[in-house]
């Protein structure tokens, strides 16, 4: 990830707009900020949240509020609390998918 030439900034996420997308049970609630090859989400998860696909995309991803298992593709699940993070790069690894009971505030590098 090679972050581009830009000023110091500051983001309101509050301010972002909200786009919902379905999960196979739940939503995804993004607020997404591009900052060229970069993007950078606050993501939220209803509980119930089970994501659609299986994804092979790179991410640096903590989980702010909530409990986020992460589930990869070769059976392994993870879980993770608030403060915790995990970081995978482009085709890394098995490909993973989210899912959570309780509901899960993300933030998301990618």
């Amino acid at each position: 990830m090679k972050i581009p030439t830009l000023p110091f900034t500051t983001t309101d996420w509050s301010s972002v707009p909200v786009v919902e997308y379905p999960g196979e049970t739940g939503k995804a609630l993004w607020r997404t900020l591009d900052i060229g090859d970069i993007r950078v989400r606050m993501v939220e998860y209803t509980p119930g949240y089970v994501a659609d696909h299986w994804c092979n995309r790179g991410h640096i991803l903590l989980v702010l509020e909530g409990e986020l298992h992460s589930e990869l593709q070769d059976g392994r699940r993870i879980t993770l609390t608030p403060g915790m993070s995990y970081q995978v790069s482009d085709n890394g690894d098995a490909a993973h998918r989210s899912v959570t009971e309780t509901g899960a505030k993300l933030f998301i590098v990618d």
